[in-house]
């Protein structure tokens, strides 16, 4: 099985995130923190709406939080769990990730 890339490590800023696609699968948030980064499928278990208001521009809270901008939910980047907002207690989508040589991959989201 191949290895989809998503993107350089480097093009996420740290404590930030992304929009990236997975070719055919659709789009993943990919959120980092330093060295680490986690990828979501891009839709919110609320209403099932991107999380993105505009396309590619994802909203992060204090560096630590993956915000939806239709509902301001707010989920942990390390386990897409909605720590705040209407859907508490539900979670994101994970896509497994792995970085090699500094690219964010994934197999099968």
């Amino acid at each position: 099985m191949e290895s989809v890339l998503l993107c350089r490590l480097d093009a996420v800023p740290d404590g930030g995130a992304c929009v990236a696609s997975t070719g055919h699968s659709g789009d993943v948030v990919v959120v980092r923190r330093g060295q680490r980064a986690w990828a979501y499928i891009n839709r919110c278990p609320h209403f099932s709406v991107c999380l993105d208001y505009e396309p590619g521009d994802v909203l992060t809270y204090d560096q630590q939080v993956l915000m939806c901008a239709h509902h301001s939910a707010l989920f942990r980047f390390e386990d897409g769990q909605c720590i705040e907002g209407p859907c508490a207690g539900a979670a994101l989508t994970s896509v497994p990730v792995q970085i090699v040589d500094g690219e964010i991959r994934c197999w099968s989201p």
